[in-house]
Protein backbone atom coordinates (compact mmCIF):
# COMPACT_ATOMS: atom_id res chain seq x y z
CA UNK A 1 0.00 0.00 0.00
CA UNK A 2 3.00 2.39 0.57
CA UNK A 3 3.90 2.06 -2.85
CA UNK A 4 0.26 2.95 -4.26
CA UNK A 5 0.48 6.29 -6.16
CA UNK A 6 -3.71 6.65 -5.67
CA UNK A 7 -5.68 5.10 -2.84
CA UNK A 8 -9.40 3.94 -4.96
CA UNK A 9 -12.03 3.90 -2.42
CA UNK A 10 -15.27 1.64 -3.55
CA UNK A 11 -17.91 3.04 -1.12
CA UNK A 12 -20.78 1.07 0.20
CA UNK A 13 -24.02 3.04 0.29
CA UNK A 14 -24.51 6.45 -1.06
CA UNK A 15 -26.97 8.18 1.38
CA UNK A 16 -26.72 11.90 2.66
CA UNK A 17 -23.47 11.89 4.75
CA UNK A 18 -21.76 10.52 1.46
CA UNK A 19 -23.50 13.98 -0.65
CA UNK A 20 -21.49 16.72 1.10
CA UNK A 21 -19.48 15.44 3.91
CA UNK A 22 -17.56 12.81 2.21
CA UNK A 23 -18.21 11.38 -0.88
CA UNK A 24 -16.33 14.09 -2.68
CA UNK A 25 -13.82 14.08 -0.06
CA UNK A 26 -12.89 10.89 -1.66
CA UNK A 27 -12.34 12.54 -4.77
CA UNK A 28 -10.48 15.92 -3.91
CA UNK A 29 -7.92 14.68 -1.52
CA UNK A 30 -4.79 14.19 -3.66
CA UNK A 31 -3.59 10.40 -3.75
CA UNK A 32 -7.51 9.63 -3.18
CA UNK A 33 -10.37 8.50 -5.66
CA UNK A 34 -13.49 6.96 -5.50
CA UNK A 35 -13.95 4.14 -8.10
CA UNK A 36 -16.75 2.04 -7.39
CA UNK A 37 -20.06 3.11 -5.90
CA UNK A 38 -22.80 0.39 -4.18
CA UNK A 39 -26.34 0.60 -3.28
CA UNK A 40 -29.27 -1.76 -2.66
CA UNK A 41 -31.55 0.13 -5.35
CA UNK A 42 -29.84 0.42 -9.00
CA UNK A 43 -31.93 3.77 -9.92
CA UNK A 44 -29.63 4.95 -6.00
CA UNK A 45 -26.35 4.22 -7.21
CA UNK A 46 -26.60 4.93 -10.97
CA UNK A 47 -27.81 8.02 -10.21
CA UNK A 48 -25.53 9.16 -7.41
CA UNK A 49 -22.64 8.03 -9.93
CA UNK A 50 -23.84 10.60 -12.57
CA UNK A 51 -24.16 13.64 -10.25
CA UNK A 52 -20.65 13.10 -8.77
CA UNK A 53 -18.59 11.77 -11.95
CA UNK A 54 -18.06 8.38 -9.86
CA UNK A 55 -16.76 5.41 -12.95
CA UNK A 56 -18.73 2.56 -12.03
CA UNK A 57 -21.18 1.09 -9.35
CA UNK A 58 -22.55 -2.31 -8.81
CA UNK A 59 -25.44 -3.21 -6.48
CA UNK A 60 -23.15 -6.01 -5.21
CA UNK A 61 -21.30 -5.24 -2.09
CA UNK A 62 -19.60 -8.88 -2.28
CA UNK A 63 -18.27 -7.68 -5.92
CA UNK A 64 -16.97 -4.35 -4.75
CA UNK A 65 -14.77 -5.25 -1.68
CA UNK A 66 -13.32 -8.21 -3.78
CA UNK A 67 -12.55 -5.75 -6.80
CA UNK A 68 -9.19 -5.94 -7.92
CA UNK A 69 -9.10 -2.45 -9.00
CA UNK A 70 -10.30 -0.95 -5.18
CA UNK A 71 -7.70 -1.11 -2.94
CA UNK A 72 -9.95 0.44 0.45
CA UNK A 73 -13.27 0.18 1.55
CA UNK A 74 -15.37 3.05 3.05
CA UNK A 75 -18.92 1.61 4.77
CA UNK A 76 -21.11 4.51 4.82
CA UNK A 77 -24.50 2.34 6.04
CA UNK A 78 -26.63 2.66 9.14
CA UNK A 79 -24.49 0.77 12.31
CA UNK A 80 -26.46 -2.51 12.26
CA UNK A 81 -24.14 -3.20 9.11
CA UNK A 82 -21.02 -2.13 9.88
CA UNK A 83 -20.09 -5.34 10.94
CA UNK A 84 -20.78 -7.33 8.57
CA UNK A 85 -19.25 -4.96 5.57
CA UNK A 86 -15.88 -4.71 7.98
CA UNK A 87 -15.33 -8.33 8.50
CA UNK A 88 -15.58 -8.96 4.53
CA UNK A 89 -12.89 -6.01 4.24
CA UNK A 90 -10.76 -7.59 6.44
CA UNK A 91 -11.13 -11.34 5.04
CA UNK A 92 -9.76 -9.66 1.75
CA UNK A 93 -7.24 -7.88 3.42
CA UNK A 94 -8.52 -4.86 2.48
CA UNK A 95 -8.29 -1.21 4.94
CA UNK A 96 -11.48 0.08 6.21
CA UNK A 97 -13.18 3.17 7.30
CA UNK A 98 -16.80 2.72 8.86
CA UNK A 99 -19.02 5.64 9.47
CA UNK A 100 -19.82 6.12 13.11
CA UNK A 101 -20.67 4.76 15.58
CA UNK A 102 -18.00 2.26 14.61
CA UNK A 103 -21.03 -0.56 15.26
CA UNK A 104 -24.25 -1.65 17.61
CA UNK A 105 -22.49 -2.91 20.36
CA UNK A 106 -18.56 -3.29 22.08
CA UNK A 107 -19.03 -6.83 20.99
CA UNK A 108 -19.64 -5.78 17.58
CA UNK A 109 -16.18 -3.51 17.94
CA UNK A 110 -13.97 -6.59 19.37
CA UNK A 111 -15.21 -8.77 16.60
CA UNK A 112 -14.22 -6.33 14.03
CA UNK A 113 -10.73 -5.01 15.67
CA UNK A 114 -9.98 -8.65 15.74
CA UNK A 115 -10.16 -9.81 12.30
CA UNK A 116 -8.41 -6.36 11.19
CA UNK A 117 -5.60 -6.76 13.61
CA UNK A 118 -5.23 -10.80 12.05
CA UNK A 119 -5.36 -9.42 8.47
CA UNK A 120 -2.94 -6.66 9.77
CA UNK A 121 -4.75 -3.64 7.56
CA UNK A 122 -6.15 -0.77 9.60
CA UNK A 123 -9.76 -0.45 10.38
CA UNK A 124 -10.57 3.28 10.78
CA UNK A 125 -13.79 4.70 12.07
CA UNK A 126 -15.12 8.48 10.93
CA UNK A 127 -15.00 10.37 13.56
CA UNK A 128 -13.52 13.01 11.42
CA UNK A 129 -13.47 15.85 14.06
CA UNK A 130 -10.39 14.28 15.37
CA UNK A 131 -8.90 15.55 12.24
CA UNK A 132 -10.48 19.16 11.77
CA UNK A 133 -8.22 22.18 12.83
CA UNK A 134 -10.67 23.84 14.49
CA UNK A 135 -10.76 21.01 17.08
CA UNK A 136 -7.07 21.21 17.30
CA UNK A 137 -6.87 24.81 19.02
CA UNK A 138 -8.22 23.20 21.76
CA UNK A 139 -6.50 20.64 22.25
CA UNK A 140 -3.00 23.38 21.72
CA UNK A 141 -4.48 25.07 24.84
CA UNK A 142 -5.20 22.55 27.20
CA UNK A 143 -1.54 21.11 26.01
CA UNK A 144 -0.21 24.79 26.61
CA UNK A 145 -1.27 25.04 29.73
CA UNK A 146 -3.30 27.85 28.95
CA UNK A 147 -5.82 27.24 31.69
CA UNK A 148 -4.44 25.43 34.39
CA UNK A 149 -4.65 21.46 35.00
CA UNK A 150 -8.34 20.36 33.67
CA UNK A 151 -10.40 19.35 36.08
CA UNK A 152 -13.89 18.72 34.75
CA UNK A 153 -15.90 19.05 30.74
CA UNK A 154 -19.54 19.67 30.92
CA UNK A 155 -21.61 19.31 27.64
CA UNK A 156 -24.48 20.43 27.37
CA UNK A 157 -27.20 20.22 24.41
CA UNK A 158 -30.60 20.11 23.84
CA UNK A 159 -33.02 21.24 20.69
CA UNK A 160 -36.43 20.70 19.36
CA UNK A 161 -38.40 17.57 18.20
CA UNK A 162 -37.32 16.32 14.61
CA UNK A 163 -40.55 17.21 12.83
CA UNK A 164 -40.77 14.02 10.36
CA UNK A 165 -40.59 12.00 14.11
CA UNK A 166 -43.29 14.08 15.20
CA UNK A 167 -45.08 13.22 12.07
CA UNK A 168 -44.17 9.00 12.93
CA UNK A 169 -41.73 9.02 9.56
CA UNK A 170 -39.60 6.04 9.47
CA UNK A 171 -35.68 6.94 10.35
CA UNK A 172 -32.99 4.62 11.31
CA UNK A 173 -31.37 6.81 13.53
CA UNK A 174 -34.03 6.41 16.20
CA UNK A 175 -34.35 2.60 15.70
CA UNK A 176 -32.41 1.30 18.22
CA UNK A 177 -31.94 -2.18 15.87
CA UNK A 178 -30.70 -0.25 13.24
CA UNK A 179 -28.59 2.23 15.24
CA UNK A 180 -27.94 0.85 18.14
CA UNK A 181 -29.96 3.35 20.00
CA UNK A 182 -31.22 7.00 19.44
CA UNK A 183 -29.89 10.34 18.53
CA UNK A 184 -27.74 10.31 21.96
CA UNK A 185 -25.51 7.49 20.08
CA UNK A 186 -25.85 9.08 16.73
CA UNK A 187 -24.57 12.79 17.69
CA UNK A 188 -23.24 12.30 21.48
CA UNK A 189 -20.89 9.36 20.15
CA UNK A 190 -18.97 12.57 18.01
CA UNK A 191 -18.50 14.35 21.47
CA UNK A 192 -17.25 11.85 23.52
CA UNK A 193 -14.67 10.52 21.03
CA UNK A 194 -13.77 14.03 20.79
CA UNK A 195 -13.24 14.46 24.13
CA UNK A 196 -11.26 11.00 24.29
CA UNK A 197 -8.82 12.51 21.99
CA UNK A 198 -8.29 15.12 24.83
CA UNK A 199 -8.29 13.86 27.81
CA UNK A 200 -7.86 9.50 27.30
CA UNK A 201 -10.33 6.70 27.31
CA UNK A 202 -13.45 7.00 29.29
CA UNK A 203 -12.80 4.68 32.41
CA UNK A 204 -15.68 4.99 34.33
CA UNK A 205 -19.37 6.27 32.87
CA UNK A 206 -22.70 6.16 34.55
CA UNK A 207 -25.61 7.38 33.54
CA UNK A 208 -30.08 8.13 33.35
CA UNK A 209 -31.62 7.55 29.93
CA UNK A 210 -35.34 8.64 29.62
CA UNK A 211 -38.15 8.64 26.37
CA UNK A 212 -40.07 11.75 27.08
CA UNK A 213 -41.53 12.13 23.76
CA UNK A 214 -42.36 8.71 23.27
CA UNK A 215 -42.82 9.39 19.48
CA UNK A 216 -40.07 6.60 18.99
CA UNK A 217 -38.62 3.41 20.95
CA UNK A 218 -35.05 4.61 21.51
CA UNK A 219 -34.07 7.03 23.94
CA UNK A 220 -34.59 11.16 23.72
CA UNK A 221 -33.42 12.53 26.83
CA UNK A 222 -29.74 11.63 28.67
CA UNK A 223 -27.88 12.32 31.42
CA UNK A 224 -24.43 11.07 32.35
CA UNK A 225 -21.16 10.95 34.58
CA UNK A 226 -17.58 10.14 33.20
CA UNK A 227 -14.30 9.68 34.00
CA UNK A 228 -11.03 9.77 31.28
CA UNK A 229 -7.97 7.96 32.07
CA UNK A 230 -6.28 11.28 32.62
CA UNK A 231 -8.29 11.85 36.09
CA UNK A 232 -10.17 14.62 34.10
CA UNK A 233 -13.97 14.17 35.29
CA UNK A 234 -16.90 14.59 32.82
CA UNK A 235 -20.46 15.42 33.03
CA UNK A 236 -23.39 16.00 30.07
CA UNK A 237 -26.96 15.88 29.43
CA UNK A 238 -28.35 15.45 26.05
CA UNK A 239 -32.67 16.39 25.01
CA UNK A 240 -34.01 15.87 21.73
CA UNK A 241 -37.47 17.40 23.19
CA UNK A 242 -36.42 21.11 24.82
CA UNK A 243 -38.04 24.09 22.85
CA UNK A 244 -34.37 25.55 21.59
CA UNK A 245 -31.37 24.40 20.14
CA UNK A 246 -28.14 24.86 22.84
CA UNK A 247 -24.19 23.37 22.19
CA UNK A 248 -21.87 24.11 24.67
CA UNK A 249 -19.19 22.63 25.65
CA UNK A 250 -17.32 24.14 28.94
CA UNK A 251 -13.45 23.03 29.94
CA UNK A 252 -12.61 23.76 33.28
CA UNK A 253 -9.30 24.31 34.57
CA UNK A 254 -7.27 25.04 37.69
CA UNK A 255 -6.44 28.40 35.81
CA UNK A 256 -9.62 28.92 33.84
CA UNK A 257 -11.75 27.49 31.48
CA UNK A 258 -12.62 27.01 27.20
CA UNK A 259 -15.88 27.83 25.90
CA UNK A 260 -16.86 25.49 22.51
CA UNK A 261 -18.97 23.66 20.84
CA UNK A 262 -19.46 20.32 19.44
CA UNK A 263 -21.36 21.01 16.25
CA UNK A 264 -21.82 24.56 16.16
CA UNK A 265 -19.98 27.46 13.80
CA UNK A 266 -19.09 29.99 16.33
CA UNK A 267 -15.81 31.55 18.05
CA UNK A 268 -14.14 29.34 20.55
CA UNK A 269 -12.93 30.85 23.86
CA UNK A 270 -10.23 30.61 26.24
CA UNK A 271 -10.92 32.87 29.87
CA UNK A 272 -7.59 31.55 31.59
CA UNK A 273 -3.66 33.27 32.06
CA UNK A 274 -5.20 35.21 28.40
CA UNK A 275 -8.11 35.74 26.57
CA UNK A 276 -8.13 34.36 23.25
CA UNK A 277 -10.78 33.33 20.71
CA UNK A 278 -10.19 30.97 17.89
CA UNK A 279 -12.58 30.86 14.74
CA UNK A 280 -11.75 27.99 12.06
CA UNK A 281 -13.76 27.64 9.41
CA UNK A 282 -14.39 23.51 8.89
CA UNK A 283 -13.53 22.59 5.15
CA UNK A 284 -15.65 21.67 2.66
CA UNK A 285 -16.07 19.01 2.83
CA UNK A 286 -15.70 18.58 6.23
CA UNK A 287 -14.42 15.23 6.59
CA UNK A 288 -11.68 15.92 4.24
CA UNK A 289 -9.09 16.50 6.17
CA UNK A 290 -10.06 12.84 7.80
CA UNK A 291 -9.73 11.51 4.77
CA UNK A 292 -6.60 13.25 3.60
CA UNK A 293 -5.12 11.54 6.88
CA UNK A 294 -6.46 7.80 6.15
CA UNK A 295 -4.07 8.40 2.82
CA UNK A 296 -1.23 9.67 4.21
CA UNK A 297 -1.83 6.57 7.06
CA UNK A 298 -1.98 3.84 3.98
CA UNK A 299 0.91 5.12 2.56
CA UNK A 300 3.08 5.31 6.08
CA UNK A 301 3.35 9.19 5.96
CA UNK A 302 1.24 9.41 9.72
CA UNK A 303 -0.99 7.46 11.88
CA UNK A 304 -4.87 8.74 11.93
CA UNK A 305 -6.06 9.97 14.43
CA UNK A 306 -9.41 8.00 14.33
CA UNK A 307 -8.89 4.18 14.66
CA UNK A 308 -10.86 1.03 15.74
CA UNK A 309 -9.63 0.94 19.26
CA UNK A 310 -10.57 4.68 20.30
CA UNK A 311 -13.55 4.24 18.59
CA UNK A 312 -14.54 0.86 20.53
CA UNK A 313 -13.81 3.05 23.77
CA UNK A 314 -16.88 5.46 22.70
CA UNK A 315 -18.96 2.38 21.99
CA UNK A 316 -18.28 0.79 25.42
CA UNK A 317 -18.92 4.49 27.32
CA UNK A 318 -22.32 4.85 25.32
CA UNK A 319 -23.57 1.56 26.32
CA UNK A 320 -22.85 2.08 30.40
CA UNK A 321 -24.28 5.46 30.11
CA UNK A 322 -27.68 3.81 28.42
CA UNK A 323 -27.09 1.37 30.96
CA UNK A 324 -26.98 -1.76 28.21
Amino acid sequence: MKKQTTIRWGMIGCGNVTERKSGPAFVQVEGSSLNLVTARREEQAKDYCERHDIPEYTTDATELINHPDIDAIYVATPPDSHREYALMAAKAGKPCVVEKPMALSTAECDDMIAAFEKANVPLFVAYYRRSLPRFRTVSDWIAQGKIGKVRHIHWTYHRAPNPNDIAGEANWRVNPSQAGGGYFVDLASHGLNLFQQWFGDITLAHGIASNQQGYYEAEDAVSASFAFESGVLGSGYWNFAAATREDRVEIIGSEGKIVCSVFGEEDFVLEGLESLTSLQENPDPVQYFHVENMVKHLKGQKTHPSLAKSARNTTWAMEKILSK
